[in-house]
C-alpha cells in the first residue's frame, strides 16, 4: 500500500468511506476524503477536480444507493453511478491511476440457487442494478492499467443508516417487525469490506472480485440475529416479497438470492472470508466501544 504517494476517497462520509479510511490510518496512510459536498459525481466538473489531488489510487465509493428512489431518478442513477464511473477510469487511464470502484448484488437477476460466481451472466432487474452495471461497464471500456471492480452485497457498518441498526431503533421504540424471509444474501460487515479490498491491493490484483462475508441467511433472520446480538427481545414476523411489493408498489424489485462466490478474493489474498455470524458481533463490539447508536 505504501507505492500509493496520494490515496482519494471519494464518497468519504460513508460507511464503506470511513471503513477505508480507519483501516488507511491504521496502515499510517493518511487518505484525501471527498464527500458529496465536495465531489457529487452528478457533476462532471467535479469528477475531473479529483485529480487536482493527483491520486495515485482512487476508491470510488460515491454511489446514488436508494435502490426504491432510483426507480424515480433513472437518468440522475446513470449518470452518478454509470457515466461518471466511465469519466473517472478514463481520467485513471491518463493519469496512470489505479482505480477500485464499488458495484453490487444487483447486477444479478437473482434467480440463480448457488452462489454467483464474478463471469456469470448478469440481469438486474431495477434501475439501480442497471446504473451499477453500467458503471462496471463504462469502467472497463475505459480501463486504466490497474482497475479493482468490488461487487458486494448487504453491507452494514457503524457510520450512517444500515439494516442492522434500523432493526435495533425500531426493535428499541417497540414498534413491530416485518421483514422479508424469501430474499437470500450474504451480509458484509464494512470493516471486512474494507479490510478485504486493501487485503487486493496488496497483491497488486486487477479485475472483479466479490467480497462479502461467508455463509448466507435471509433478511429475516438477519433482523433476529441482530437483535439477539445486541441483546434485545423483540418479535420479528416472517413476511414474504410479495407480501412487501403489496406494501410498497413502488418499490424496485429485489433480488431472490444474491449470494456472491467468494473463491477468487480468498484464492488471490489467501484468507478466507469470515462467517456474517462472527462479523455481526465484531460490528456490536465496534458500536459499544463507540458508545452505542
Amino acid at each position: 500500500m505504501n507505492v500509493y504517494q496520494s490515496i482519494v476517497i471519494t464518497g468519504a462520509n460513508g460507511m464503506l468511506g470511513h471503513a477505508l479510511t480507519d483501516a488507511l490510518h491504521a496502515r499510517n496512510l493518511k487518505p484525501i476524503l471527498l464527500p458529496r459536498a465536495q465531489c457529487d459525481l452528478a457533476n462532471e466538473a467535479h469528477v475531473k477536480s479529483i485529480f487536482d489531488h493527483r491520486p495515485t489510487l482512487l476508491l470510488n465509493c460515491a454511489a446514488h444507493t436508494r435502490v426504491d428512489q432510483c426507480e424515480q431518478e433513472a437518468d440522475l442513477a446513470n449518470r452518478v453511478n454509470g457515466l461518471a464511473v466511465g469519466q473517472m477510469a478514463a481520467l485513471c487511464r491518463e493519469h496512470r491511476t489505479t482505480l477500485v470502484h464499488v458495484s453490487t448484488d444487483f447486477v444479478f437477476n437473482g434467480r440463480g440457487t448457488k452462489p454467483y460466481t464474478i463471469d456469470e451472466p448478469v440481469a438486474p432487474l431495477s434501475a439501480y442494478g442497471k446504473s451499477k452495471l453500467l458503471g462496471e461497464t463504462e469502467l472497463q471500456k475505459n480501463a486504466p492499467p490497474t482497475w479493482l471492480i468490488i461487487r458486494t452485497a448487504w453491507v452494514y457498518g457503524r457510520h450512517g443508516a444500515n439494516f442492522p441498526r434500523t432493526m435495533i431503533t425500531v426493535a428499541r421504540a417497540g414498534k413491530p417487525l416485518a421483514v422479508v424471509c424469501d430474499q437470500v444474501g450474504a451480509p458484509t460487515y464494512t470493516v471486512d469490506l474494507a479490510d478485504g479490498i486493501l487485503a487486493l491491493l496488496d497483491k497488486q490484483a486487477s479485475g472483479i472480485f466479490h467480497i462479502t462475508n461467508s455463509g448466507q441467511t435471509n433478511w429475516c433472520d438477519f433482523a433476529k440475529a441482530s437483535l439477539a446480538e445486541f441483546g434485545i427481545d423483540h418479535p420479528v414476523s416472517a413476511i414474504t416479497s410479495a407480501d412487501w411489493e403489496k406494501q410498497k408498489p413502488s418499490a424496485a424489485a429485489r433480488p431472490r438470492y444474491s449470494v456472491l462466490d467468494l473463491s477468487r478474493i480468498e484464492q488471490t489474498t489467501g484468507t478466507k472470508m469470515r462467517p456474517w455470524q462472527e462479523a455481526l458481533s465484531a460490528f456490536h463490539k465496534e458500536v459499544e466501544t463507540a458508545g452505542g447508536f
